[in-house]
C-alpha cells in the first residue's frame, strides 16, 4: 500500500532549469527507499517538494491519502525531514529545541515521549547543554532527534551522515531499523552507496530530473551483479586466440590479464571450461582474482548509460 504517490511531478527553477521532470514514484508504507543520483539530480528538490519547502509546477502529490497542496496541514504533521545543513538556535538548550519543535506541529509536550527520542540518539545526559556547546555530530543528532519529536509516519533523511563521525553513522543505522520496525516510511539519500546497500528495501535512481528506475535493491543486484574472474598470466598477449573467442574475453591494459564476467546465479558459469580451452593454448598462468560488482558498481554504469 503506497503512503506516497507522485504523478506527473515537474519543478523548474527562474532560470529555467528543469529540476524535476514528470516524475512519477510510490512508496509503500513501512518501506525504506533510497533516493540515488549525481550532484543536481534533484534528489534534494524531490524531498523539499514533497515536505512542503517548495510548491511544484505540475503534477500532484499525495501523503497517506491527503494532498500536500490542498490539505497542507495534515502532510506535514506525518513528515518528519532531517535536512543536509544544520539549522539550530545557538543559544537554546537541547530539550527546549526538540520540545519546541514538536509544538510548532500541534502537539503538547510529552517528556516520556521526548526523554525516549533523546535516550535512542544518546542526547538526553546532554538535554540541558545550549547548542552552541555540541559538537557537530551532536548538533547532527539534535537535528534528527526535531524530525522525530511529533512521532512522524514519513522520516526523509537527506544526507544524515554526510561528514559525520563512524560512532553516529553506526547509531544512525541502529535507528533506521528501530524506526522500521515501529512501521515509520524512511525515504534516504546518500552518497554513501553502502548505506543504500546495507538499508534500502528499494532503490530509486534519479538522474537530470527523472526517475530512471524504481527496483527491488535485492533484484537489482542479483539482475545486474556480476563476478568477473581475472586471469593473470606471465607472457603478454597480443591477441585473444580463436579458440577463446566465445568467452567475451577482454585483454587488461598491461596486456597480462584476461577478464571474464560471469553470473553467478547461473547454473553453469563456464569457467570450467574455459580454464581447459586456455590450457590447450599453452598459455602459462600464474594467478586468479574475482572481484563482485557492488551497489557503487551498478549506479556508475547505469549513470554513465
Amino acid at each position: 500500500m503506497s503512503i506516497i504517490s507522485i504523478s506527473n511531478l515537474s519543478k523548474a527553477y527562474d532560470d529555467r532549469t528543469n529540476a524535476l521532470d514528470e516524475v512519477n514514484l510510490e512508496v509503500n508504507k513501512g518501506e525504506i527507499i533510497a533516493l540515488l543520483g549525481p550532484n543536481g539530480a534533484g534528489k534534494t528538490t524531490l524531498i523539499s517538494t514533497i515536505c512542503g519547502l517548495l510548491t511544484h509546477d505540475t503534477g500532484r502529490i499525495k501523503v497517506d491519502g491527503y494532498d500536500t497542496i490542498t490539505e497542507y496541514r495534515k502532510t506535514r504533521r506525518l513528515i518528519g525531514l532531517v535536512p543536509q545543513e544544520i539549522m539550530l538556535e545557538p543559544f537554546e538548550t537541547v530539550y527546549d529545541t526538540v520540545r519546541f519543535t514538536r509544538g510548532l506541529f500541534g502537539y503538547p509536550e510529552n517528556r516520556k515521549f521526548l526523554e525516549d527520542v533523546l535516550q535512542q540518539l544518546s542526547l538526553w545526559d546532554k538535554r540541558n547543554q545550549m547548542i552552541k556547546e555540541l559538537s557537530g555530530g551532536m548538533k547532527r543528532r539534535v537535528m534528527i532527534a526535531k524530525a522525530l519529536s511529533h512521532n512522524p509516519k514519513i522520516l526523509f533523511l537527506d544526507e544524515p551522515t554526510a561528514g559525520v563521525d563512524v560512532e553516529l553513522r553506526r547509531d544512525m543505522w541502529n535507528l533506521v531499523d528501530l524506526l522500521k520496525s515501529n512501521g515509520v516510511t524512511i525515504l534516504l539519500t546518500t552518497h554513501y552507496i553502502e548505506e543504500a546497500e546495507m538499508m534500502a528495501d528499494r532503490v530509486a535512481l534519479i538522474d537530470k530530473g527523472k526517475v530512471i528506475f524504481v527496483e527491488n535493491k535485492d533484484a537489482l543486484m542479483t539482475r545486474m551483479s556480476k563476478k568477473e574472474l581475472t586471469i593473470k598470466f606471465k607472457s603478454p598477449i597480443t591477441k585473444i586466440p580463436g579458440s577463446l573467442s566465445n568467452y567475451k574475453l577482454v585483454i587488461s591494459k598491461d596486456r597480462l590479464s584476461l577478464m571474464y564476467v560471469y553470473d553467478t546465479k547461473a547454473s553453469r558459469t563456464g569457467i570450467t571450461r574455459l580454464m581447459r580451452d586456455i590450457a590447450d593454448t599453452g598459455f602459462v598462468l600464474e594467478d586468479l582474482e574475482t572481484s563482485q560488482s557492488s551497489l557503487e558498481d551498478i549506479f556508475v554504469s547505469l549513470i554513465r548509460k
